[in-house]
C-alpha cells in the first residue's frame, strides 16, 4: 500500500465533505496511522468527523496561533511515534471583512488574523514539527487554492494564498537540506465548510463548469485527498517547493472549453 507504516498529521478535519477528512480517510485505506487536530468549539466537529473513519484516530489539541500547542503537539507526537513520515496543514481563515468585496476596507486586524493563520502557520507549524519530519525524512503538504489571479470575493484570503505559495518556496529551500519535502495541492472549488463562508462561491463553480476540460464535481473531495496522499507517500522524493493543481485542468485554460462535436466522422490517422 501506499502509506504502509506511515505516520501523520491532519490538520483541518472539520467536515466530513473537507479534503481533510479524505485525506485522512485515503490514508488509512493506504496504511498510514493518523492522528488529527482540532480546538476549542471547533474541536467537537473535529471529533463527529474523526467519528466516521477506521479506525477513530486520536485528536490533539492545536491552535496555531498558540506556539505552546505547536510545542505541545511535537512533544506528544516524539513520545507517541518518535518521528512524523507527513503533515498536512489543512488551515485557513479569514474574517468576513476580509471576504467579499472587503479587500480596501478591511481593518489591519482582520487582515492580521487571514495572514497569521492561513499563510504564517504553515511554516510555523511545519519549523515546530521538523526535527520529527527529519528522521523519515518526511513530507509537508498544504492546502491552496490558485492565486495567480484575483478571484471575485476571495480578497484577502486570495493575498494570504499567494502568501502562502511564496512561503512554500522558502519552506522548501530551507527543510530541503533536512530531507522534507514541502508542497502545495491548490484545488478547484469544493463545498466544503471552507468555501461556504464565501459569498461569492457560486462565480466559481460556475467557471469551472465552463472551463474544466475534464470535468468538477464540487461535491467530490477524493481525487484531492489523493493527491495529497501521493505527495505524503515515498513515490514523489524529488518533488518540493511545487504547485501541483488538482482542478480539471482550469489553471492551464484560457477560455471556455470548445464542446467536443456530436457525431461527426474523425480524420484517419495521418491525414
Amino acid at each position: 500500500m501506499l502509506l504502509e507504516g506511515k505516520k501523520l498529521l491532519i490538520t483541518g478535519v472539520l467536515d466530513p465533505r473537507s479534503i481533510a477528512f479524505f485525506a485522512a480517510k485515503v490514508a488509512q485505506e493506504q496504511g498510514a496511522e493518523v492522528v488529527l487536530t482540532g480546538f476549542g468549539r471547533g474541536r467537537r466537529l473535529t471529533e463527529r468527523a474523526a467519528a466516521r473513519l477506521d479506525p477513530v484516530p486520536d485528536i490533539l489539541e492545536l491552535d496555531v496561533t498558540v506556539p505552546e500547542h505547536i510545542g505541545a503537539v511535537a512533544a506528544d507526537l516524539e513520545q507517541r511515534w518518535g518521528r512524523l513520515d507527513g503533515l498536512l496543514h489543512a488551515i485557513g481563515f479569514a474574517p468576513a471583512s476580509c471576504l467579499d468585496g472587503g479587500f480596501l476596507t478591511s481593518p489591519w486586524e482582520d487582515v492580521s488574523t487571514a495572514l497569521q493563520v492561513s499563510t504564517y502557520s504553515y511554516a510555523a507549524l511545519a519549523s515546530g514539527l521538523k526535527e520529527l519530519l527529519a528522521v523519515g525524512p518526511g513530507s509537508v503538504v498544504g492546502l491552496d487554492f490558485d492565486a495567480q489571479v484575483a478571484w471575485p470575493g476571495y480578497d484577502w484570503m486570495g493575498v494570504a494564498k499567494a502568501g502562502l505559495e511564496a512561503a512554500n518556496r522558502y519552506l522548501a529551500r530551507d527543510l530541503g537540506p533536512l530531507g522534507i519535502r514541502a508542497n502545495l495541492v491548490a484545488a478547484g472549488p469544493l463545498h466544503t465548510m471552507a468555501a461556504r463562508s464565501i459569498g461569492t462561491i457560486g462565480a466559481f463553480e460556475h467557471l469551472w463548469t465552463e472551463r474544466a476540460p475534464l470535468g468538477w464535481d464540487t461535491r467530490d473531495p477524493e481525487p484531492v485527498g489523493r493527491v495529497v496522499c501521493s505527495l505524503l507517500s515515498d513515490w514523489m522524493p524529488a518533488v518540493t517547493g511545487e504547485v501541483v493543481h488538482v482542478d480539471g485542468g482550469v489553471h492551464a485554460m484560457g477560455g471556455p472549453v470548445a464542446p467536443v462535436p456530436q457525431n461527426e466522422p474523425h480524420a484517419p490517422i495521418g491525414e
